[in-house]
């Protein structure tokens, strides 16, 4: 059976090509009941235009870009689902590039979508303040940025990472823990910044903060740091990452301290394959990235429409997912 042309909506509606091509996209002076008359056309004869026609048709390409150097993909993945999410009723299709931290496969990269003609790009990466080493700035197509730092004047997604630390704070306060530690990754990572802030804001503000990798390794020095300086021993541990959390779970254990009897312990970022296979299951704060990348999706996408969108950061809040790593059951 042969593909329906917008040739056969002009016939069926009695009017010329150019005339379908206007009330489609909705361009050109035409009376409003004759717009959705042919609408209507071509919806009940089944037109449907394929990429190239619609790309005629619209002057769009229907894609948009997503570049990252998040190559191992603990990132990007959830916040690619998202965009695709997104856009897929849309009809629009999301293509990944990995420029890793080459400036040079950055600009290959980019050229090659600006020959693609995307309608427009959304760019992430492996934290927050960190740009990507290739200049986005003055491309002809919108550039929004999520979990990574964007250029003066853009728009940025990240998440809230002081509401997510003060969600995990007051969740262990209000499980009756008193004596918290926030044990967390390297100070020069704003996160770590902002997370450590919130907690001290939460918990006091000596709460101790011990700073160090993102690694289990570092989950078993901090508990060891803790547990043999002699002071109180703390019942609460707010970790910077789930691979710490796990870390500070299996040296607890070791010492024959219990989680989450003795003591409760949260991670951060909400890595399932991590904080499902802990022992026990770890609570930890999503950084809600499927849904920051939904609203990239949306706001490339009115970008790509000509909408205006107020550029400046915004942060999308974190939820907390409780799990037996600090007992008091489901949120």
């Amino acid at each position: 059976m042969a593909r329906t042309t917008i040739h056969d909506v002009a016939r069926a509606a009695d009017v010329s090509v150019s005339t379908v091509s206007k009330a489609l996209n909705g361009s050109g002076r035409m009376a409003a009941e004759t717009r959705a008359r042919i609408k209507q056309v071509a919806e009940d004869i089944g037109f449907r235009p394929n990429a190239l026609a619609r790309g005629l048709l619209f002057n769009r390409s229907f894609t948009i870009g997503l570049l990252t150097n998040d190559t191992y993909g603990r990132f990007t993945l959830p916040v690619m689902a998202g965009v695709s999410e997104a856009l897929v009723d849309k009809g629009v299709s999301v293509f990944l590039c990995a420029i890793e931290d080459d400036p040079a496969l950055g600009k290959i990269h980019v050229d090659a979508m600006l020959d693609k003609q995307v309608d427009g790009i959304i760019a992430t990466g492996k934290r927050i303040d960190r740009s990507l080493p290739v200049d986005l700035s003055g491309l002809p197509v919108p550039v929004v940025y999520a979990f990574t730092e964007g250029a003066p004047g853009s728009v940025t997604l990240t998440s809230d990472d002081a509401q997510g630390a003060g969600l995990a704070t007051d969740w262990l306060l209000g499980l009756g823990r008193r004596r918290l530690v926030h044990v967390t990754g390297p100070q020069d990572f704003a996160s770590v910044r902002e997370r450590s802030a919130a907690f001290r804001v939460h918990a006091g503000a000596d709460a101790e903060v011990l700073c160090g990798v993102w690694a289990e390794q570092w989950g078993h020095e901090a508990v060891a740091r803790l547990w043999d300086n002699g002071d109180e021993k703390p019942d609460g541990v707010v970790c910077g990452n789930d691979q710490i959390a796990r870390g500070v779970i299996d040296a607890l254990r070791e010492r024959g301290v219990r989680v989450p009897q003795d003591v409760s312990v949260v991670g951060f970022d909400n890595w399932e394959i991590m904080a499902d296979q802990a022992r026990p299951p770890l609570t930890s704060v999503d950084m809600n990235l499927k849904e920051l990348g939904k609203e990239a999706g949306r706001t490339v996408l009115a970008l790509a429409e000509g909408k205006l969108i107020e550029p400046g950061l915004r942060k999308l809040p974190c939820r907390l997912v409780v799990r037996q790593s600090c007992g008091g059951g489901s949120a």
